[in-house]
């Protein structure tokens, strides 16, 4: 038995012959590009960096900014709203707008409410069917001559300081305010520059 066996070649062994085949299938897939592997990332990467620069570049904006403070640009206090001969008698308001004043003739004089609510600061608006100005606010009431009489006011409306120029024209200044004040012993309407007497 054996020495018919001796002339022939061993026979291949059965594993050998199977992980062959199987290792041609098992073979891992190729290999993506690093590029587009890292795609994702980066975008995500450059976000986070935008995300970041954008906030500090904000805030280094913020801190400029504070070097270079706000103006208000405001309307001149002092200015020039024409002539006596302009104004008839009762309550003008045409100046509201532009100066916050109201100018007021009566048979005796002729002066400048600054309209500015003595409670708390709210401009009151003139009603002309009730002859009176009442403050949207809280309910304060004034008369024609800018005298409270109703609501939380405490006192009278300031009044302007006017003159007239040279050319007889009336020049109002808003930041010289005649007060009247019962309580505290103040009464400047009658002062001079508080109201202009007709002629």
């Amino acid at each position: 038995m054996t020495t018919a066996n001796q002339g022939q070649s061993p026979e291949p062994k059965p594993l050998a012959a199977a992980a062959t085949p199987g290792a041609a299938k098992t073979s891992p897939p190729p290999k993506k590009d690093k590029k587009e592997a890292d795609k994702p990332v980066d975008i995500r990467r450059r976000i986070i960096w935008a995300c970041v620069w954008g906030y500090l570049g904000v805030n280094f904006l913020m801190f400029l900014r504070f070097f270079f403070p706000r103006v208000l640009f405001e309307p001149s206090t002092v200015f020039s709203i024409g002539y006596p001969s302009d104004f008839a008698l009762g309550v003008d308001t045409k100046f509201q707008k532009d100066y916050r004043i109201w100018v007021v003739r009566n048979t005796e004089r002729l002066f400048v409410i600054y309209a500015r609510c003595t409670h708390l600061g709210c401009t009151p608006d003139w009603k002309p069917s009730e002859n009176k100005f009442k403050c949207p606010c809280h309910g304060s009431g004034y008369d024609s001559e800018g005298v409270n009489f109703e609501g939380p006011a405490p006192r009278p409306m300031d009044r302007c300081h006017i003159e007239l120029d040279a050319t007889g024209k009336i020049i109002v200044d808003s930041s010289r305010l005649y007060v009247q004040d019962f309580k505290a012993g103040r009464n400047e309407f009658n002062d001079k520059g508080a109201f202009l007497a007709n002629v």
